[in-house]
């Protein structure tokens, strides 16, 4: 569940993402089982750091390829990825044809929309 950890709580889910915007700490205040887990999103080191302290578990770190407001390229997500201890996972642009780019950067993991849509049939 995407920006509500008092709503993923009450419905008893296993965990929730708060996105690279929300600076809130409320949720360090609330009582939640041991397995649930909290995920975060950043994409520049003041936005890292805010996560830190949100106690995410992961972060998304973006954009690695795409060339968007927030594009990073492999060496300054290099870079981020290392000033941090939390678990980041690669964000932003992933194809199949620059995946194994991915091991340049030292991820162990990734996600993207992209790399998972699947293509609509040709006729």
């Amino acid at each position: 569940l995407s920006n509500n950890i008092k709503l993923a709580i009450k419905l008893d889910l296993d965990g929730a993402y708060i996105p690279s915007f929300n600076k809130s700490l409320k949720h360090l205040a609330y009582s939640y089982k041991k397995s649930f887990r909290i995920i975060g999103s950043a994409h520049n080191l003041k936005e890292i750091r805010t996560k830190e302290i949100q106690n995410v578990r992961k972060i998304f770190l973006s954009s690695l390829f795409k060339k968007n407001k927030n594009y990073l390229g492999l060496y300054r997500f290099k870079k981020l990825k290392n000033l941090t201890k939390k678990n980041v996972i690669a964000l932003g642009g992933i194809t199949k044809n620059n995946k194994k780019k991915i091991k340049m950067v030292n991820c162990e993991s990734f996600a993207g929309i992209t790399y998972f849509k699947k293509k609509a049939p040709t006729s």
